[in-house]
């Protein structure tokens, strides 16, 4: 598989439908590992008011053939700046993108959003039990307790 959006300049996709996530071949196949991407700053849109909502995701996985291409992600990441959906749509669409992409053996996403009218909502997801013998750090992030 090649590359087309390392190394090189790389506009911002305008949604995520449009963003392209990239792979590469796993260095350690056959070696059990957890990969986890945190993004403190990912940013999206209320679906019905056009405001902001913010969130920190937190994304483990444990590749088989595939590992993901950093910087595509973060672009694909990214192009969810200006689309409109839920919190809980933008938690698994993000997860499900990434398990469709590189199959990995096992993927965990927490969405820690930050509160819209006083409620944050927490968002995790997985798809099923984590191969066994993997060392998963938790994922700790407090529960939102605002400024105090």
């Amino acid at each position: 598989m090649s590359l087309t959006q390392l190394g090189q300049p790389t506009p911002l996709p305008t949604s995520p439908r449009e963003a392209v996530l990239e792979k590469v071949k796993n260095p350690h196949p056959g070696s059990a590992y957890c990969v986890r991407f945190s993004c403190p700053e990912f940013t999206s849109l209320c679906p019905i008011t056009g405001q902001p909502d913010f969130a920190h995701l937190v994304i483990d996985y444990v590749p088989e053939e595939w590992i993901v291409e950093s910087k595509s992600l973060k672009l694909f990441l990214a192009s969810f700046r200006n689309h409109g959906a839920f919190h809980e749509d933008c938690t698994l669409a993000v997860a499900k993108r990434i398990a469709a992409a590189i199959s990995p053996a096992w993927l965990r996403i927490g969405g820690y959003w930050y509160p819209r009218g006083g409620i944050p909502i927490d968002v995790f997801y997985q798809t099923g039990s984590p191969p066994e013998g993997v060392w998963l750090p938790p994922q700790d992030l407090p529960p939102y307790r605002g400024r105090g």
